[in-house]
C-alpha cells in the first residue's frame, strides 16, 4: 500500500501556530474527549518507546515515539517518531506522518490553549527552560497567546541557547540568555527540559505568573520543586494522565507538600468555563500551572488538521497494495 507521507516541512507548512493552538482548543471544547487509552510505555536501553492511540468519529491514529535523552547531546532531536492515521470506518491507513514534529507542534500548542486561559493577559516576559525543538515551539505558542516581547533564555548548552536566542530575535522579540533567578521577573515560564531535578527555586516566583511545565512525563522526574507545586493552582489535561505520570505531582505528594487527594483542574473544564473565543484568566490565582504530559488525542487532532489542510488523500475503500 502506497501511502502518503508528510515530512517534518510539509507539517510546518501545513499548519500554523494559531492553526494548531485552535485545534487543541476544538477538542478540549467538546461534549467529550476522544478515546484514548493510556499510552504504552517501554523502558529501553536508549530510552523510552512510546505507543499512543487514539479514535474519534473522523478518526483513528497512532504514534509510536522513541524518547531518547542522550540525543540532544549527540546534535539529534530528543524524539524520533511516526504517526499512522486511519479512516474512521474502513480503518484502513490514511497518511503516515513524522511525528517529532507534530509531537512538538501539538505540545506547545496544549500549551497556549493552557496559556490563553490561564496566564495574565498583558504578559510580556517569558521566560523558556531548555533551548529544544519544544523550547522554539513553546516561544511560538506563547507569542500567539500573549503579547509576548522580552524572552529570557535558561539553558545548559550555550550554543543552542544562543541559536534561540537568535530565533526569537528574527521574530522581533527582544531576547538574552539568563539564569533561573530571571522567574522572578516572568509573567510566563515554559520548562521544556529532560531535567529529573527541579530547574529553579520556587521562592524566587512572584505573581501573577503562569508556568508551563511540559519537559518530563515520568513519576521519577520533575521540573519544578515542592515550593512551587504547594504555591500554584494546578491544571492538568486529565488528572488520570497526570496522576500516572507526573513527577512533580508524585514525588510533591511523596514528600507531603502536596495531600494525595490534591485540587486538579481538568482544562477541559477550564475551556469549557472561558469558551473557544474567551481569553484571559479563567482561574482565580496568582499563580498557575499547567502540567502537560502530553496525550494521544491531542496528536489525532494534529494529524488530522495536517492532513486536511495538505489535502492528502488515500481512497479509505481501495484494496490494500493500491
Amino acid at each position: 500500500m502506497s501511502l502518503p507521507w508528510l515530512s517534518a516541512e510539509d507539517i510546518k507548512a501545513a499548519i500554523t501556530t494559531e492553526q494548531a493552538i485552535h485545534a487543541i482548543e476544538r477538542v478540549y471544547a467538546g461534549p467529550g474527549l476522544p478515546l484514548t487509552p493510556h499510552r504504552s510505555q517501554v523502558a529501553v536501553p536508549a530510552g523510552d518507546l512510546l505507543l499512543m492511540p487514539s479514535a474519534d468519529d473522523d478518526g483513528v491514529g497512532v504514534k509510536i515515539a522513541g524518547v531518547a535523552p542522550g540525543n540532544p547531546s549527540r546534535g539529534l532531536p530528543l524524539i524520533h517518531a511516526l504517526y499512522i492515521l486511519l479512516d474512521a470506518a474502513s480503518l484502513a491507513p490514511r497518511a503516515l506522518l513524522e511525528a517529532g514534529q507534530l509531537t512538538a507542534i501539538r505540545t506547545a500548542a496544549t500549551s497556549g490553549v493552557a496559556t490563553k486561559h490561564l496566564a495574565p493577559v498583558d504578559a510580556r516576559t517569558l521566560v523558556v527552560f531548555g533551548a529544544g525543538v519544544q523550547a522554539r515551539s513553546h516561544v511560538d505558542a506563547m507569542v500567539a497567546v500573549r503579547p509576548v516581547r522580552r524572552v529570557v533564555v535558561v539553558s545548559k548548552g550555550r550554543e543552542r541557547a544562543q541559536d534561540l536566542v537568535g530565533y526569537c530575535r528574527s521574530r522581533g522579540l527582544e531576547a538574552e540568555i539568563g539564569s533561573a533567578d530571571a522567574v522572578s521577573e516572568a509573567d510566563i515560564v515554559c520548562t521544556c527540559t529532560t531535567s529529573a531535578v527541579p530547574v529553579f527555586d520556587g521562592a524566587l516566583l512572584k505573581g501573577p505568573t503562569h508556568i508551563n511545565a511540559v519537559g518530563v512525563y515520568r513519576p521519577d522526574r520533575r521540573e519544578l520543586d515542592d515550593r512551587t507545586m504547594a504555591s500554584v493552582r494546578i491544571v492538568v489535561e486529565t488528572r488520570e494522565g497526570a496522576l500516572l505520570e507526573s513527577g512533580e505531582l508524585s514525588m510533591a505528594m511523596a514528600s507531603g507538600a502536596l495531600p494525595e487527594d490534591v485540587e486538579l483542574t481538568e482544562l477541559a473544564s477550564v475551556v469549557a468555563s472561558a469558551g473557544v473565543g474567551g481569553s484571559g484568566p479563567a482561574v482565580d490565582a496568582e499563580l498557575t500551572l499547567f502540567k502537560n504530559v502530553g496525550v494521544a488525542f491531542e496528536d489525532l487532532a494534529i494529524a488530522q488538521a495536517v492532513v486536511e489542510s495538505h489535502g492528502e488523500r488515500v481512497d479509505p475503500h481501495a484494496p490494500p497494495g493500491t
